[in-house]
């Protein structure tokens, strides 16, 4: 039973990891930080994987953008993390893991529940990725970036979209919840 649980738990974060790639080229270009599609798979992966498979999913997808493979917005190597967008990984990563973590914790996961483990999620990720596009423009890429610009680029060309994202996820994840956790008993039960 431990083998087949852990195959279908690989299976299920390699492709959120896929997903997510996929997701960072659909993409409208702006200035700074693109706006991808990403954030929608780290809502899902965080809504239906829960917070450790959702976590290692977010995991592997910067694990094998990091090793060389091109699957960041702007392509992939270890340098990526001096990159001014890196910080919204870190936060896709940390965001996946408490939107599940959150789910986690109630019974019966309701609309309610999967749209505010979601906002949380959001909150988190823009927490994280405000800061670190300030410290990579200003220290490492030497561009000199006032707050108020980092705050433009990095939060407000997108928090009301990724707002919208995380609401369309969030009412799409209720009902693919269900569906997740059929499998998995099903799968456990043929175990």
């Amino acid at each position: 039973m431990l083998q087949r649980q852990s195959t279908l738990s690989l299976v299920m974060i390699a492709m959120f990891a896929a997903i997510t790639a996929i997701g960072a080229f659909i993409k409208v270009p702006l200035p700074v930080v693109p706006f991808t599609l990403q954030i929608v798979f780290v809502f899902l992966a965080g809504c239906l994987l829960g917070s450790r498979h959702g976590f290692q999913s977010q995991l592997v997808y910067i694990g094998i953008g990091l090793v060389g493979l091109p699957v960041f917005t702007q392509g992939g190597g270890i340098t990526y993390v001096l990159q001014p967008t890196f910080g919204y990984l870190i936060g896709f990563a940390l965001a996946a893991f408490v939107i599940g973590l959150m789910l986690e914790r109630v019974e019966v996961p309701t609309k309610k529940h999967f749209i505010a483990a979601n906002i949380v999620g959001l909150i988190i990720i823009y927490a994280v990725a405000v800061p670190y596009l300030y410290v990579s423009l200003n220290f490492w890429l030497h561009m000199k970036t006032s707050w108020t610009h980092i705050f433009l680029v990095g939060f407000l060309n997108s928090i009301v979209a990724d707002f919208c994202l995380a609401i369309a996820s969030a009412l799409l994840a209720e009902r693919l919840y269900k569906v997740f956790q059929s499998a998995r008993s099903i799968h456990y039960a043929s175990a």
